[in-house]
């Protein structure tokens, strides 16, 4: 705040000159000042030199300006020495009282002594006499655009004789000097919503533009998918296509092929892109907790709740919601996600606000949904209604050729991570290329960063990995399973494709394809009689099988018109032959 000097030769020649000197100097005043406010300087910058000079009109104190801002609230305080840091000194030093007076009546307010007036608290007048133990007068005046009200100037001085005579001119002067102010502020807010407003502007001719123009699917819009295999091709294809609408996504495949990766792709190359998105692991919550998570609570709503909190939902307004393993859910919390789908509002755990968001949805799981809609343990409403457009995402074992590229890509990370400059051999490539991988993309990449890590030499080599070691982890896993040892029943699936199912769990790192297990090349497209024999082609009847159920990516409904068979027949086939069904 300002403490005027009252040795200043203009103060003294104020006090003593008659009333045509006054007014001369009245109008140097506010021709300084308006220089002032005609500079091109922050609003905060010109008020607070404005108060510094009425200092060398005036006998005054302290000086403060204030403004609100459209609604009422206390926007701006400032006075001489104004600094961002010192912001809040300013409001503090207001009597609120006697601001909010002059506001509300329009009309100056003067008070000989602040110590005696009702609107001072004991708090304003310790503040505005802190270093003084004279009568402290008050005098403050409206800050006015057109008829309106938006702010207050207002000063306080010692009260002695000379002030008395003096005081009709001075609220006069403070009355044209708030004038000056309520112009500048006026054009200042107007030239502000004209900047907002070409701002918001041109953000939506960019939008527009940027719609016109054509997305590079293959790069920069999906980062960190790598791959060239038919199979991957055609499911970009497919992103690209299906990002462009706001419908729900259900990416299904199994653990570790990247769904979270193709969720961000959808959101990428959406239109609510600029919006954001949040992921939520819906198996790895309880459900009272997954509740909170995903509408959020109220203050007060359960223990610990010691504040109002937005949930996921809210937090992807605009933009996209990725629910992954939303097969996990509980059957109660899935008739409270479906009311949000279907609506688009909820409440807030212990709130009663209904609260509508615009979200674009995609989820995922690797279970075999229409299987449990079947045993009832997956609601069938909810899953028609994510269920909206299905994208499955093929194992690594379907995208072999993609083996080399994803491998280069994560010895390329772990050089990056660890200041290495190792390099993939040809040996290394053949040893990983002859993996089944039944943790997919997620243990290719478990695999090349564990032997990058043990590697002695500058180059990756076949006796460089696990499985050369007889210490691959995979094998280890499946190794003492039976093929046959578990024929699941036949589930009938409403109205919907089974998910992928595997044949017996494949053999890990390292573990090359028996002839029992995968098939040769025969031609699938041969029919079956009777439910039993496969006519033609080469190979048994179970290596004929499944290879059949392979290229249909192991749907049952699929391989039965490749087979010329019934649904039924397959099924029987399939038990027939000790095919076993991997379970998502």
């Amino acid at each position: 705040m300002l403490h005027a000097d009252p040795e200043r030769p203009i103060r003294a020649a104020v006090a003593t000159t008659p009333s045509a000197a006054r007014s001369e100097i009245a109008l140097t005043g506010v021709y300084e000042i308006s220089k002032i406010l005609t500079s091109a300087s922050r609003l905060e910058t010109m008020l607070a030199n404005v108060v510094n000079l009425l200092a060398s009109f005036m006998q005054m104190r302290h000086g403060v300006i204030s403004l609100q801002d459209d609604d009422g609230i206390p926007a701006i305080a400032v006075g001489a020495g104004w600094t961002e840091e010192a912001a809040d000194r300013f409001h503090a030093s207001l009597p609120q009282k006697a601001v909010g007076q002059v506001i509300v009546t329009g009309m100056p307010l003067v008070v000989p002594n602040i110590a005696s007036h009702p609107l001072f608290e004991p708090d304003d007048v310790d503040k505005l006499t802190r270093d003084t133990t004279e009568v402290v007068s008050f005098v403050g005046v409206p800050i006015r655009i057109g008829q309106k009200v938006v702010g207050t100037l207002t000063i306080d001085r010692v009260f002695d004789a000379q002030s008395a005579q003096r005081l009709d001119f001075d609220v006069r002067f403070l009355v044209m000097v708030a004038n000056l102010i309520g112009q500048t502020v006026q054009l200042h807010r107007v030239l502000l919503r004209d900047r907002e407003r070409l701002l918001t502007e041109s953000h939506r001719l960019q939008k527009e533009l940027d719609e016109y123009k054509p997305r590079n699917v293959g790069s920069a819009a999906i980062a960190g998918i790598v791959g060239e295999s038919p199979a991957i091709r055609s499911l970009l294809d497919k992103v690209a296509l299906v990002a462009r609408s706001r419908s729900t996504v259900l990416l299904r495949g199994e653990s570790g092929t990247g769904k979270e990766l193709f969720a961000r792709a959808i959101h990428d190359l959406s239109p609510c892109a600029s919006g954001p998105f949040i992921k939520v692991n819906c198996a790895a919550l309880p459900e009272s907790v997954l509740e909170s998570e995903l509408f959020g609570h109220e203050k007060g709503a359960f223990t610990g709740a010691i504040q109002a909190r937005k949930g996921r939902f809210e937090l992807a307004h605009g933009g996209t919601l990725f629910l992954d393993e939303i097969g996990e859910m509980s059957l109660v919390f899935q008739a409270k996600l479906l009311r949000v789908l279907q609506e688009g509002e909820f409440e807030r755990v212990g709130g009663t606000k209904t609260i509508k968001v615009a979200v674009r949805l995609v989820t995922a799981t690797n279970r075999n949904l229409e299987e449990a809609v079947a045993k009832g343990e997956f609601r069938a409403d909810l899953y028609y209604r994510i269920n909206v457009v299905p994208v499955i995402l093929p194992p690594l074992r379907d995208r072999k050729s993609d083996i080399p590229l994803l491998s280069r890509e994560f010895l390329a990370r772990f050089n990056h991570e660890n200041g290495r400059t190792l390099e993939l051999g040809a040996g290394a490539v053949e040893v990983l290329s002859s993996c089944l991988f039944p943790g997919n993309v997620r243990e290719l990449e478990n695999c090349v960063r564990r032997a990058a890590t043990l590697a002695a030499g500058p180059t990756l080599a076949a006796d460089d990995f696990a499985c050369r070691n007889d210490q691959c982890v995979s094998a280890m896993l499946w190794r003492g399973r039976n093929p046959q040892a578990f024929v699941p029943p036949a589930v009938p699936i409403p109205s919907a494709a089974p998910m992928p199912s595997a044949v017996s769990p494949p053999a890990g790192c390292g573990s090359r394809p028996m002839p029992d297990e995968l098939p040769q090349q025969p031609d699938a497209t041969a029919p079956l009689h009777d439910g039993d024999d496969f006519r033609g082609g080469r190979g048994s009847e179970r290596e004929r099988l499944v290879e059949a159920m392979e290229r249909a990516g192991w749907v049952q409904a699929k391989a039965a018109r490749i087979l010329g068979l019934t649904p039924r027949q397959i099924g029987y086939a399939l038990k027939k032959h000790g095919v076993e069904l991997k379970r998502f």
